[in-house]
Formats: C-alpha cells, structure tokens, sequence
C-alpha cells in the first residue's frame, strides 16, 4: 500500500524551490556540527563560485545503488523517482537495490575497478576511506551544510558523504524495578557496577534466573556496547580503531582499550549478569527483560522496538547512556554512529545532476517525510526530529554530555583483525568462559598485532 504524501510537497514549494536554484552561490565550506542551519537545504549544488543549474537546465541519467530495505520501501511507496522529476523533469533517476550490505561492498569494490561505480552510492563510516578515492567533496552542499554530522567525518578536509541518520546507544531499564530496589540511575562506571549489583541481590533473591544485567552471550553480538563502544567513550576517540592500526601494542597496559577491557571484566565476571549469560541468546534475554525478570540491558535505539513487543508496557521503561567515566570531574561521553551516507562518485557522467539529486533527498521536498518513517534520529539540523520520549530521557539525564562521533574501523584496522583473529564481541563472550586470563590474552593480541602489521605493511 502507497503511503500518502507528505502535504508539504506542493506548488508553492516547487516554484521556491526553482527560484532558489537559479540565484544561489555556493558557500565555502561545510558547517558540521550542532546548529548549523545555514540555509534551506533546497537548491541543486553547481560548481565553485558560480551559481547553481535550475532544474530544468540539468539533465542526464543517475543511477542511485542501496542495500537499505527501510529506504526502498520508503522509496517505492512514495514514488521518488516521479516525485525528483517535479523538481528536476529532465534527470531520470534509476534505484538500483543490492541484495544486502555484504554483496554491496562486494559490488563497489568490483566496480571502482572497472570504473563503473554508480552515480550515487552509499556508505559507512569505515568505508569513506576505502572508497575515497572515487568520490567528490560535498563540503559546498546545502545538504553538507545543514548535517550535524557530515564534517565529523571528513577525511582530508573533504566531506565525501552525507549520513542519513544518527544512531545512538542506550541502556533501557526498568524505573519501578529500581525504585523498588531502592537504587538510582548511574552517572559513572563504579556506580553501575554498585546498582546492578544491588538489583542482583534484590531480585535474585527471589528469582533464581534473575539478571540484573539482560545479555546474551550466547550469540556473541550483544557484547557489542561493552566490548566495541566503551574503548572510544573513555578516550573520547571515535577513531580508536584507526589509531590502534597504527601501533604495535595497542593492547599493553595503559592503552584505553586495555582500560575499559578491565572494566568490562570486572563487570562481567561480578555475578550480575545471572548464573548462565552464555546460554542465554539475545532474543532470549530481550524476552526476559521484556517480563521484568532482568533491569538493564544495553541496546541501540533499535532496541526499542524489540523490547516494546516483548514487554506488556513499557509505561515503566527508561533509558540512560551508558557511564563509562570513573569519577563525576570527569566527562560524560556517549556514542553517535552517522550511517548511510550519500555520496556522489567521480564515475559519474553528470556529477551536476547527481549533486542536485542528494540536494533534494535533504530538502523539505523529501528528507522530513523519510527521516519520519524510520525508527533513527535525524542528522539534519534544519529538520530536527524528536526523540521517542523513552529514549529521550537519556538526554535529559546528561544534557552537558559530549557526543562521541564513532568510526567503525577502516580497511587497514580489518585486515590487522583477519590476520590476529581479534574479534571484540567475540572475546566479550569469552570474558565469561571459566578459566579465562584476560591479561594474558592482550598480550597475545599485542604480539600478533606488531607481527601483522609488519606482514602487511601497515604503517
């Protein structure tokens, strides 16, 4: 069924959006970062100091690859192509949907080579690096210019992507269950540790499968806030695994993963996780959290949903940002993970039109309509999005918090973890294995590191 569009897509729209084509200027540079609404987001880019090409004036044929499901149904259900073209009558777009993110990158890799990359593709964080050679600089984008995230990940002063959406990393938990325990919503790493702790004797008192702590080792994957995000929130670094690319011994004492490794340890290990987390799986444990037979669990705000089909209610639900920081002097950090960025290849043989078309998905004519339909957080500054009120309470806890834009790890990080065999949430679920030495198994990560990136020489 065809949703209905949005009624904000009207003539009087169109004609502005015409009119402000044909007189803009591009502006030096990309404003990034929060605030930064420098104009409306509706004219099609030109080159660098003259002014834009009207709608009518572009031509040509684009063709736009995605893997995302959320976006092709959104796409199909609202005619894209037919809704460009009021703007754009003589640009003839063409989405070409790939199978899945894996045969995606799979495809590009392949035909960056063949020099047959599509107009408009997508990417990730970690693969704006891998694919940087082959994409234009959005930086003089009204789109570049409007996204609080784009120049956060600029690579040599170049923005090559404009990220959809924001993500963002919550701990859920449930209020009456702490109430009733008599314990108070954490603000540093020692005070987690203390209260679930406390919700463990409490609740396990009475319940001997209680966990103060809902995690499904058994899948692996869960692990994932712990073991991924936590060594870029003590550092502040949301180019950690980049940087430990560059090192021999990013593993030895001192380094912040072996830091927040411990502290993932010393949690882990303290019993507030139930008697067996590792026969435990992720739906498992949502379901379990869902019924109140566990208090916190960390998930992304893609969580949501899934604890809200498990639980009764979620009248009772609340969310806060995971505290990573030893003491309150410290600062609060928390994760922010740009994703689906939209970039515009040098392949492309009408890279004017190509521009115009990622104009468009961020203007009024489009962006306001997508960014509603999905669960995910908006990156544009001039179409903010609230936050479901569960997950906005973890704002509202922390408002001086620092934001913590997260890489992901590029190419040369991935190929260290092939040749060691580091896999984070895979040793996340070892932690809790009987007999495990974690000391000793960072020095072995250390040794292979230095060994690796001699063999693959990477510098």
């Amino acid at each position: 069924m065809k949703l209905k569009w949005e009624e904000y897509v009207m003539k009087k729209l169109l004609s502005t959006l015409l009119a402000s084509a044909m007189t803009l200027s591009l502006l030096a540079g990309c404003g990034g970062g929060k605030g930064s609404a420098s104009g409306s987001g509706n004219a099609p880019a030109g080159g660098s100091g003259t002014p834009a090409p009207s709608g009518s004036e572009l031509k040509g044929d684009l063709v736009f690859a995605i893997w995302d499901n959320s976006l092709l149904e959104y796409i199909e259900a609202n005619d894209m192509e037919d809704k460009f073209q009021e703007t754009y009558p003589n640009i003839n777009v063409e989405v070409e949907k790939i199978k899945d993110d894996s045969e995606y990158w799979n495809s590009m890799k392949m035909r960056a080579s063949a020099n047959q990359l599509p107009d408009v593709m997508f990417n990730k964080p970690f693969t704006l690096s891998r694919f940087q050679d082959y994409l234009l600089d959005l930086s003089d984008t009204e789109a570049c210019k409007n996204n609080t995230l784009a120049q956060g990940y600029a690579l040599n002063g170049k923005v090559l992507g404009i990220p959809m959406t924001a993500g963002y990393e919550y701990v859920y938990y449930w209020k009456d269950m702490f109430q009733e325990a008599g314990v108070q919503v954490p603000t540093t790493w020692e005070e987690l540790k203390t209260v679930s702790k406390k919700l463990q004797d409490y609740f396990g008192a009475k319940d001997p499968d209680f966990m103060a702590i809902a995690l499904g080792a058994k899948d692996e994957w869960p692990t994932y806030p712990y073991m991924e995000f936590m060594p870029a929130l003590i550092s502040g670094n949301g180019q950690n695994w980049n940087d430990m690319a560059k090192s021999d011994a990013p593993f030895a004492s001192g380094t912040d993963i072996n830091t927040a490794y411990h502290r993932v340890y010393d949690l882990f290990t303290s019993g507030v996780l139930g008697k067996d987390p590792l026969g435990m799986s992720k739906d498992q444990v949502t379901n379990l959290f869902g019924q109140k037979k566990a208090a916190i669990t960390a998930l992304g705000d893609w969580g949501l949903q899934d604890i809200s089909g498990a639980a009764d209610s979620t009248d009772q639900l609340g969310t806060f940002y995971l505290p990573v920081r030893e003491s309150t002097s410290e600062p609060f950090r928390y994760i922010v993970q740009g994703d689906s960025f939209m970039g515009v290849t040098t392949h492309s043989k009408n890279p004017e039109a190509a521009k115009a078309f990622v104009e468009w998905f961020y203007s009024e004519a489009w962006y306001p309509g997508y960014i509603n339909y999905v669960s995910s957080a908006s990156s544009m500054s001039n179409f903010p999005k609230d936050k479901d009120p569960i997950l906005a309470e973890a704002d509202a806890a922390q408002p001086d918090g620092e934001m913590v834009m997260y890489d992901g790890g590029g190419d040369d990080f991935t190929a260290l973890q092939n040749e060691t065999t580091f896999d984070y949430k895979k040793l996340g679920a070892q932690m809790l294995t009987n007999g495990f030495d974690l000391d000793a198994s960072l020095a072995g990560l250390d040794a292979k590191w230095g060994a690796a990136r001699a063999k693959l020489g990477i510098q």
